[in-house]
């Protein structure tokens, strides 16, 4: 049981529970309080930015203990600080103290170390010498160090909270509770009896909050939604939660998930909802790899949704050490973070299967790189590979997962050998290592063999459980990837990844490097993060560079997290193509008469130079959208099947027409050139930017010929009741958006003219609105019997469930055909009127 949990919350929630109380041992602890000046707060105060940390009393605690107490006594010190920066403010300092006095080794604990710096805080030091561990509220729950006797809290603590209308995280600095204010005291008293020091008085003491605020208020609740929804509770809204998250998170959570299409708009579970939920992973990386399977390109989709699952391997480059960033150069990708992750695992996966004299740990070393991030990415990846392969949807070949029959494979008495080794590794390394004092108050290591023994230790568990050369294979065909097969992992990536898009401020050529400025649908003013691979080279994302090189299409970056320290920072960006990203995975698409602006999610414009380049866009992503969904549901089916006694074949050659229609019709749209511009929406053009709802005393166009086989838009789509325009899909709607000073494209959707389709082949009397029906229903005519499947997976795919109000039917039909249900209800109603 947790030491800070709220006892009589849990007991009430459960019909008064009773609790059993089995108290732990803990030795006496002394208690002092050490106010600092000026200090003045109430209950979840956060923290003004103008309360520096000051070095003075802390250094005041270090002398008062050397001269309490004798040197032989042994007793290391344990100080907890809000963060890194302030961890990095106080060591200097200490440092100083610890060089005149050599009483004292210095050491740094927080997640952002490598793992051999995390480990020295369980050395000992040697005789006569305490260790000083300024440490975050890691060291509060996450792990307990022997030897601690003094406590020194500075009773603050730097929250991660989430901001549901902004859509990023927090990283705040508040007030410490009581409960954990108790927990930091209790770790003075574990091996026997201690001190504890407050920074703070006992008044403050008593303004804090009884409890922490609960994870389930501070984080977004995708996951957790959509999990109940899986087990079956209709409105996640009324769910009795043990302390109820805020109605906005929750509201926030929903949409998000029905921009993934994990959710119905009725909040029911899709197929791609009810794959998700039986995968154990985010959501964002859920899809990612479920869409890679789709577009066979899962080997680097495993990859990047490993390492972006785990903390980065890029620590911060020391200033000074240039020699570091140089030696990154070559691993870093003009494309963005996650390539140049997915870069340096597959140069380091390389490095392990080269043999030669350079160790992947040296090279690690050179770089900055952690290896042990290196080592949680391949440990990742297989179980992803794993679960993909339990749910079926890796197909036949399994995945890379088999494990004998290959030439490289490891055999059993090989296999034996490093089971062995590591269980040799792990005795001879039980033995606590000793401290030694640098010159600086810090502390060295007692000698390399230490970490030899442990990275070599490492490498064995890695090739015992994984397989390089199905790794390097991996690699070798991610490295001979076109430029056509990267926009299609972008777009893989970009459909688990979105809505997480910035565009680029107007002024950023106005700007120095370092000072670019973006924006997001809900955050304006965000810049990159100074660990991403655009802060350090912004050459990469500047328009005139791309365009020196031959590429003018206009981009937006994608990135997988928003985060708010000092600034808000996109975190792990990449460039992302602006047009196919935006018309193939966005939930609200509106144009206007000719097809020439396109305004998505009314938060982004693109203007078209030519009208018949937006027309073959809006045209192109309605085929694009409704094969991408059928075929998805048709993967899903057949991987549920595929462990059954009987397989569908005639589902599966299915899913393998889809897949090469698909392919064919993406290669087109990836590899279209448009003339176009992108631009943020002005508030003020928002304001003016529908034409209303439709006259309801307007005159609708009738069909007058029924020998040219096309539906007019009176009789296949339904105006737009806010907007105005027709909804031709459920993300589009055509002809809302007001056009100034142009009288004549206004009645352009009545207007008609003699067009051939260059589908079909057959010349028509058609409207614009009635030929954008027309291409997205549009089939090639089967000269053979695989044509026939390809039309037949063509016709599917642009069908949907539909449930009628009327007859209480549900039905597959088009959106032609839903039309015609319709109006034969409305014909039986007329003529029973009639009689």
């Amino acid at each position: 049981m947790s030491a800070t949990i709220n006892i009589q919350l849990f007991s009430g929630y459960f019909d008064d529970a009773p609790v059993i109380k089995v108290p732990g041992r803990l030795y006496p602890i002394d208690l002092e309080y050490v106010p600092l000046p000026s200090t003045c707060l109430g209950p979840r105060d956060k923290v003004k930015r103008s309360d520096r940390l000051d070095p003075k009393p802390y250094l005041q605690v270090l002398r008062r203990i050397d001269e309490q107490y004798p040197a032989n006594e042994r007793g290391d010190m344990l100080v907890f600080l809000s963060g890194m920066n302030e961890i990095a403010s106080l060591m200097e300092e200490v440092k100083t103290y610890a060089q005149q006095t050599h009483r004292w080794i210095v050491l740094a604990l927080h997640s952002a170390l490598s793992i051999e710096e995390q480990d020295k805080v369980f050395d000992v030091s040697p005789d006569g010498i305490r260790k000083c561990i300024l440490s975050t509220n890691i060291a509060e729950t996450s792990i307990t160090i022997d030897g601690i006797r003094f406590v020194v809290d500075s009773g603050k603590v730097k929250e991660m909270s989430y901001d549901s209308q902004a859509k990023m995280r927090r990283l705040q600095e508040f007030w410490i509770s009581r409960a954990s204010a108790e927990q930091r005291k209790g770790r003075a008293g574990r091996t026997g009896p201690g001190v504890c020091y407050r920074m703070y008085s006992d008044s403050d003491y008593d303004s804090f909050s009884e409890y922490s605020t609960p994870e389930i208020m501070r984080v977004p609740l995708d996951s957790l939604v959509l999990q109940l929804t899986a087990l079956g509770v209709s409105d996640v809204r009324k769910f009795p939660f043990i302390e109820p998250p805020s109605l906005s998170n929750i509201e926030t959570s929903l949409a998000f998930l029905k921009e993934q299409g994990a959710l119905y708009w009725n909040e029911r579970l899709t197929p791609i909802g009810r794959m998700l939920a039986q995968l154990p992973v985010d959501i964002v990386v859920g899809k990612m790899l479920i869409m890679g399977t789709l577009f066979h390109v899962i080997e680097p989709v495993l990859t990047m949704a490993a390492a972006l699952s785990v903390q980065s391997p890029f620590s911060r480059v020391p200033l000074g050490q240039n020699d570091i960033t140089v030696a990154r150069r070559p691993l870093e990708s003009e494309h963005g973070d996650p390539f140049t992750l997915l870069n340096a695992f597959e140069e380091w996966v390389e490095l392990k299967g080269s043999g030669g004299s350079t160790s992947s740990h040296q090279w690690c070393r050179r770089r900055g790189l952690e290896q042990q991030r290196f080592y949680e990415m391949a440990k990742l990846r297989q179980q992803f590979q794993e679960i993909l392969q339990e749910h079926g949807l890796l197909g036949d070949r399994g995945g890379g997962m088999r494990r004998r029959g290959r030439g490289e494979r490891l055999t059993d008495e090989q296999l034996t050998g490093l089971r062995q080794a590591r269980k040799r590794h792990r005795t001879e390394n039980r033995k606590r290592k000793m401290l030694r004092m640098d010159e600086e108050g810090g502390a060295q290591s007692d000698s390399e063999e230490v970490h030899s023994g442990t990275a070599e230790l490492r490498d064995l568990e890695f090739k015992l459980f994984h397989n390089l050369s199905d790794l390097q294979e991996a690699s070798a065909l991610r490295q001979s990837f076109s430029l056509r097969d990267l926009n299609v992992l972008k777009l893989v990536v970009c459909s688990g990844l979105y809505p997480q898009l910035a565009i680029s401020d107007d002024c950023n050529s106005y700007r120095k490097d370092s000072d670019q400025v973006f924006h997001t649908k809900s955050k304006q003013f965000v810049v990159l993060h100074p660990t991403s691979v655009f802060a350090t080279n912004p050459e990469y994302i500047d328009p005139g560079q791309r365009k020196s090189k031959g590429s003018t299409q206009p981009e937006l970056l994608s990135y997988v997290d928003l985060l708010e320290t000092n600034k808000p920072y996109l975190v792990n960006s990449m460039r992302a193509p602006a047009l196919q990203t935006l018309t193939l995975f966005s939930q609200n698409i509106d144009t206007n008469s000719d097809c020439t602006r396109l305004v998505v999610e009314e938060w982004l414009e693109l203007k078209f130079v030519e009208a018949s380049s937006g027309q073959q866009v809006v045209s192109c992503i309605q085929t694009l959208r409704n094969t991408w969904s059928s075929m998805l549901e048709a993967k899903l089916e057949s991987s549920m099947k595929r462990g059954e006694s009987e397989r569908d074949y005639r589902l599966e050659k299915k899913v393998s027409a889809l897949e090469e229609l698909l392919a064919s019709k993406l290669a087109e749209f990836l590899d279209g050139v448009f003339s176009y511009s992108l631009s943020q929406l002005s508030s003020v053009a928002k304001t003016h930017l529908y034409k209303g709802p439709p006259d309801v005393t307007a005159t609708t166009p009738t069909k007058t010929d029924s020998s040219s086989s096309v539906s007019f838009v009176s009789s296949e789509s339904k105006p737009h009741p806010l907007k105005g325009g027709w909804i031709i899909q459920e993300y589009l709607t055509y002809d809302c958006l007001l056009e100034e000073g142009l009288a004549a494209a206004r009645s352009d959707n009545y207007l008609r003219r003699v067009w051939s389709c260059p589908t079909c082949g057959k010349t028509l009397v058609i409207s614009l609105a009635e030929q954008l029906q027309h291409q997205a229903s549009c089939l090639v005519q089967p000269q053979t019997d695989e044509g026939e499947q390809l039309e037949e997976a063509a016709s599917a795919a642009l069908t949907r469930d539909y449930h009628c109000p009327v007859c209480g039917e549900t039905k597959r039909l088009s959106s032609i055909g839903i039309l015609k249900h319709k109006r034969m209800h409305a014909q039986q109603q007329q003529q029973g009127t009639g009689q």
